[in-house]
């Protein structure tokens, strides 16, 4: 027979019996896998990666009747506070209410400060109008508002609006700055240092971008500290092969949640001038610092403090977003960037490319404002506001202190302290056996063990190998946020779960078992 693809339609309607609306062929897909960008089949996302479409079939299964040894799927793989249950924040709902619909200004039930801030926001729009275009870079006034946040958050430490770009959450900022700073080919491939543990936006945007990604580990054995002398064994390693140019630094961490010290960032922007790097400083977390001993220092403040020899020329990008702290207003997607000691050549090519994509959206942009701009004492919200912000980062804590706890007390798992951000990120053991069913059926061991832990628990976690972490060692990520009563619950059968486990696969294996598991292997 001959090949028909790409034959006209018209030849074979021409044949004897053949009607040009019933024809069976088609022609071959211009788009393949074979044919794709090879760059995105190497993106890799963890946190909404295999196991939680697993989880999403679950629940609809489970709405279908079906039978399970659980009655809900209990999502703790991302941070996504309101999905958890947490309330928004009163006042942020109210201005944002008010500049989606002017009309509630004339309701005596919104109290007038929301209403002076949403006025202000709206005359700042064209056409007094969430629904207008704004400019690429972010409406201006709320740029001011930003810059006036870091001056007041840094101690006065002048911050310029022009050098503020509003984003739709932190991401998009981070992946653009990605963008300018990859180049090259072959051996002068950009090379960019990411902590292992590290949030897999990370690896997803190199693998995108083609740029060459560096690990550096952080030392789990003290509460996963940035060390500058394991910095320097990843730098000199990777100049064999590519051009590191860039240091992303995620303080407070994530998925590891330690909090920096200020001598480490000092440590850090020191390497960064004698290296001659570029550095991203991932802040997202910075409102969630829970350890009494830990403090949140920017990036930024510190840079400025050490003088002019590092706040004259290490170029710095930071980046914040409302996803995170006390507001978890993720669904709005806003977020900011500060650039420092960017040549002002490249910044106007930044501003080209982030035309090129219009602005963030204008929602996201309101609810940075109020974020950045929140009520002050005497103002007519302050108390409730106040109260709110207080019972939400208090929650946290204990939080924090009770997912440590229990792991802790649960023999084959150690977590360390969770000093801010808001996941936990444990280690376990797994029993030798358990390693090699999980490679037999071509996965990773904690994979194995997360995805055994959905399908009998329905609790969904993020296996640790979706961060990175160190060979033989074996992790998972889950977020703090539930509810105290069901996190409660998650952490008990989540102990449990491990402790059955750990007895099924630490039993002899018995002959049919080895033989089965020897086949997988072989296959």
């Amino acid at each position: 027979a001959m090949p028909r693809h790409g034959t006209p339609r018209c030849f074979w309607a021409a044949l004897p019996g053949m009607a040009a609306n019933s024809l069976p062929c088609q022609r071959d897909k211009v788009l393949t896998l074979e044919s794709m960008n090879p760059c995105v089949k190497r993106v890799e996302y963890a946190v909404r990666g295999p196991i939680v479409t697993r989880a999403v079939q679950l629940e609809k299964e489970l709405q279908q009747g079906v039978k399970k040894p659980f009655s809900e799927v209990i999502r703790v793989n991302v941070g996504d506070a309101q999905a958890m249950g947490q309330k928004p924040i009163t006042f942020f709902r109210q201005v944002s209410a008010l500049c989606m619909y002017p009309d509630l200004l004339k309701d005596p039930n919104f109290p007038e400060d929301a209403k002076e801030k949403a006025r202000r926001l709206l005359a700042a729009c064209g056409g007094d109008s969430i629904g207008a275009y704004s400019a690429s870079p972010g409406i201006d006034l709320i740029r001011q508002d930003v810059a006036r946040f870091i001056e007041r958050r840094d101690g006065g430490i002048p911050c310029n609006p022009e050098n503020i770009f509003l984003s739709t959450g932190a991401t998009s900022a981070i992946v653009t700055i990605l963008k300018l700073l990859v180049s090259g080919e072959g051996r002068s491939r950009t090379g960019v240092l990411i902590p292992i543990p590290q949030y897999p936006l990370y690896s997803a945007a190199l693998a995108e971008l083609n740029a060459v990604q560096v690990n550096y580990y952080l030392d789990e054995e003290k509460s996963w500290a940035l060390d500058v002398g394991e910095l320097r064994r990843a730098l000199r390693q990777a100049q064999e092969h590519c051009r590191p140019k860039v240091l992303c630094i995620i303080n407070p961490g994530n998925p590891t949640g330690q909090v920096q010290s200020r001598k480490c960032i000092e440590d850090v922007i020191h390497f960064a001038w004698e290296e001659h790097l570029f550095l991203m400083a991932d802040e997202v977390y910075q409102n969630n610092v829970y350890a009494e001993d830990s403090q949140f220092h920017s990036f930024k403040k510190v840079l400025f403090e050490m003088g002019p020899k590092y706040s004259d020329n290490v170029e710095l990008a930071s980046f914040h977003s409302i996803s995170k702290g006390f507001v978890g207003e993720c669904g709005f997607r806003g977020g900011y960037m500060e650039l420092v000691n960017m040549d002002p050549a490249v910044q106007q090519q930044l501003i080209k490319l982030i035309s090129v994509s219009m602005y963030p959206p204008v929602t996201g942009q309101v609810m940075l404002d109020v974020v950045v701009n929140q009520p002050q004492p005497g103002d007519p919200s302050y108390q409730l506001f106040s109260q709110e912000k207080q019972a939400i980062l208090s929650t946290l804590a204990k939080k924090a202190h009770l997912t440590e706890q229990t792991f802790n007390n649960t023999p084959g798992m150690h977590c360390n302290p969770v000093q801010g951000a808001m996941y936990a990120f444990p280690r376990m053991q797994l029993p030798p056996r358990a390693v090699q069913e999980a490679k037999a059926q071509g996965q990773a061991p904690d994979m194995f063990f997360c995805l055994r832990l959905l399908e009998e628990t329905g609790i969904c976690v993020v296996p640790g190998s979706g961060f990175g972490q160190k060979e033989g060692t074996f992790h998972f990520r889950m977020t703090i946020l539930p509810p105290m009563e069901k996190l409660e619950v998650v952490l008990q059968k989540v102990s449990q779960f491990h402790a059955k486990f750990t007895q099924e696969y630490s039993q002899p294996q018995n002959h049919d078992e080895a033989i089965r598991t020897s086949e997988k292997a072989g296959q």
